[in-house]
């Protein structure tokens, strides 16, 4: 082989180890989720910049908060779909807030054409959810067992679907109703759990006074998705490593909890910190506990 030959090799080689390293290091660099409902308001300005922006700020995944006669932010779930992957970022989950018995047929269609695998329940549907605007207080209307019931339907659907279904927790699911039933755990307990999972808020959870760790240990493998979000000395939603909770013990259990993907969420900013300032605050402090 001649000289220029083998030089010639030699120096593609090299690129090609390069570019593979190079490459590497990128996909490394990308992870974690973010719910879009910390940008909503960037989300309803400008779709394409602001899923740049989160791309631009490390995040692999994304979980959708906007979904509205049958479009994600005004786009057809197709073309969500192809502009979330143009920019290296995964649906992973949606939050389906105005589910009905009616429309939940077509509204899973349309979550799997942009390529979710999970339909997340973000409060109890259907006029069950109560909230005081006065007060900034959560509730619910009706009993936990009408609640499981609509659930188990849903989540069957979603199954047959191609979906899994989650729900989400606020505070008020860990408190004792009117019957004295910690509506969290009785969903735990009698939801099917073939077709109903969920997905821990660690901030709402700590916010309620519980503890997620223990919550693993009794329900061990049905949180599939967290919400990560921090808590400030005044109680207030903080980027991640800005406040209390302790994410480092959390993340220690994440195999007992049957975590596959986390989301950093922050409801409200403050102190003149903008959304998208947050999420780059709180993908540095993903690192920090061990996030990946």
């Amino acid at each position: 082989m001649k000289k220029t030959t083998q030089k010639t090799l030699f120096q593609l080689a090299f690129v090609a180890l390069f570019l593979i390293n190079a490459a590497s290091m990128y996909a490394q660099d990308k992870f974690g989720g973010l719910a879009l409902y910390t940008v909503r308001d960037d989300m309803g300005t400008n779709v394409k910049a602001t899923l740049q922006a989160v791309a631009d700020a490390g995040y692999k995944n994304i979980e959708a908060a906007g979904y509205e006669d049958g479009k994600f932010y005004g786009l057809s779930p197709k073309e969500f779909k192809s502009m979330a992957k143009s920019m290296g970022l995964k649906p992973i989950s949606t939050h389906q807030g105005t589910v009905t018995m009616e429309n939940a047929d077509k509204m899973m269609a349309d979550v799997k054409a942009a390529g979710f695998k999970y339909f997340v329940i973000p409060v109890p549907p259907m006029g069950m959810f109560e909230f005081n605007m006065e007060e900034k207080t959560m509730n619910m209307k009706g009993s936990a067992a009408e609640l499981a019931e609509i659930l188990d339907v849903l989540g069957e659907k979603a199954h047959k679907a191609g979906l899994k279904l989650l729900y989400h927790n606020h505070n008020f699911e860990f408190e004792k109703n009117a019957e004295g039933i910690v509506t969290i755990d009785y969903l735990l307990e009698n939801c099917n759990p073939k077709f109903v999972n969920f997905q821990m808020d660690l901030y709402w959870v700590t916010k309620a006074g519980a503890d997620p760790v223990a919550y693993f240990e009794k329900y061990p493998g049905r949180f599939k998705i967290w919400h990560v979000k921090d808590m400030d000395e005044q109680g207030r939603f903080a980027p991640v490593g800005n406040g209390s909770i302790d994410f480092k013990r959390i993340l220690d259990n994440k195999k007992l909890s049957g975590m596959k993907y986390y989301m950093v969420e922050q409801d409200m900013t403050f102190d003149g910190l903008k959304p998208l300032e947050a999420i780059k605050i709180s993908h540095d402090g993903l690192k920090k506990f061990g996030f990946h």
